[in-house]
């Protein structure tokens, strides 16, 4: 079928609208007509030639639509079915029969090569192959393909358009702490960045009722946004030493840090404004051969932790849900971080992400 897709076809420039070739689902596929869909950092990583994805590529990775037609092997939606498109796994390796499938032994091969496992694309143009199966769906476009493993079905009673990011942004932040940090209600917790993972995993600390909720960004404007949403304490380390405030406001430290930044030398004021027996968790780094340098002694005598999060260590088939109720009860507004675009308008989403001029775009494809 033909569909409309943007495409990445040079490393570092604008994607390029185009109409291509989309295949029929396979037994093992899903298509799905695709609503809207978030637009990611990890996108733009991509498209920046910061990972090993192959071009031409269309990217995507946050595609919430309805399912237009399955294989013969799905039993896990039908056609009319609203659905989310999240991250994809193999299945089978024992962190996926343990419902971490966040971190399965083939994540980095199942989203980022832009292939399918037996290393075909559906995607191409006039004959020629355009890479696919971004993150199991490459959802930059008008239709993608998907599998059981990353579709999660959704209510109809939520506007449709809306949900995407709950597979990607939206889940890593407010899984951070809900699942992989496990912070509980009276503790302290510190996000560092506020754009829409940092604001997540802000709101989800609100929700499970921390008493202390700190932001740390250098953009003014996004720590008004953290202190609208719950945030108890903002701080610009610009203008104070961040571990020197937290101290101030703690006394000891921290329960919980959640690094959003990748940055090595912010991870470790995340690490020293922990409290004894505190734990922090990064969700990102700035490049490959990048390394954490810690105090030894501070680190080690107060029995504090430092863990990696992929994913918010969520099972997205039931946490995304989990994400919807709260939303729909008024607790968890992640639709005030959104501005919605169309797919004419990609690259101008593109770059107000990229400037922070917006907190999370979305494209929607009609």
């Amino acid at each position: 079928m033909k569909i409309r897709a943007a495409v990445a076809r040079e490393t570092g420039a604008p994607l390029k609208l185009e109409t291509i070739e989309l295949e029929p689902p396979r037994p093992d596929e899903i298509l799905v007509k695709v609503k809207a869909t978030g637009v990611c950092h990890t996108d733009l990583v991509v498209r920046d030639g910061m990972l090993p994805t192959p071009l031409p590529v269309v990217l995507g990775h946050e595609g919430a639509g309805v399912v237009e037609a399955v294989g013969d092997a799905i039993t896990k939606v039908q056609p009319g079915d609203h659905v989310v498109m999240t991250f994809n796994s193999c299945g089978r390796c024992p962190s996926c029969k343990d419902h971490a499938a966040s971190y399965c032994h083939e994540f980095f091969p199942r989203n980022f090569f832009a292939t399918r496992a037996d290393g075909s694309s559906a995607l191409s143009a006039d004959g020629a192959r355009i890479n696919g199966n971004f993150f199991g769906q490459s959802s930059f476009a008008t239709h993608a393909l998907c599998h059981e493993v990353n579709v999660v079905k959704v209510t109809s009673e939520v506007p449709l358009e809306l949900l995407g990011p709950l597979a990607c942004g939206v889940q890593t932040g407010a899984g951070a702490v809900m699942n992989a940090l496990k912070v509980t209600a009276g503790q302290s917790f510190v996000v560092f960045g506020s754009g829409s993972v940092g604001l997540s995993a802000l709101m989800a600390a609100k929700v499970i009722g921390a008493s202390t909720i700190i932001a740390v960004d250098i953009n003014p404007a996004r720590l008004e946004i953290a202190r609208s949403l719950g945030a108890t304490h903002v701080i610009d380390p610009r203008q104070t030493n961040p571990v020197e405030a937290i101290m101030q406001i703690t006394g000891s430290g921290l329960n919980f840090a959640l690094d959003t930044t990748g940055q090595p030398a912010v991870i470790r004021n995340a690490v020293e404004s922990l409290g004894p027996r505190g734990t922090c968790g990064i969700l990102g780094a700035s490049g490959p051969d990048a390394e954490i340098v810690l105090n030894e002694t501070h680190f080690m005598s107060g029995g504090r932790r430092l863990i990696g999060i992929v994913e918010g260590d969520s099972d997205p088939a039931f946490f995304i849900p989990e994400l919807i109720d709260l939303y729909r009860s008024g607790r968890f507004p992640f639709d005030k971080l959104v501005e919605f675009y169309t797919l004419d308008e990609i690259n101008s989403a593109i770059f107000d992400s990229e400037s922070g001029a917006v907190i999370k775009p979305i494209v929607r494809m009609d």
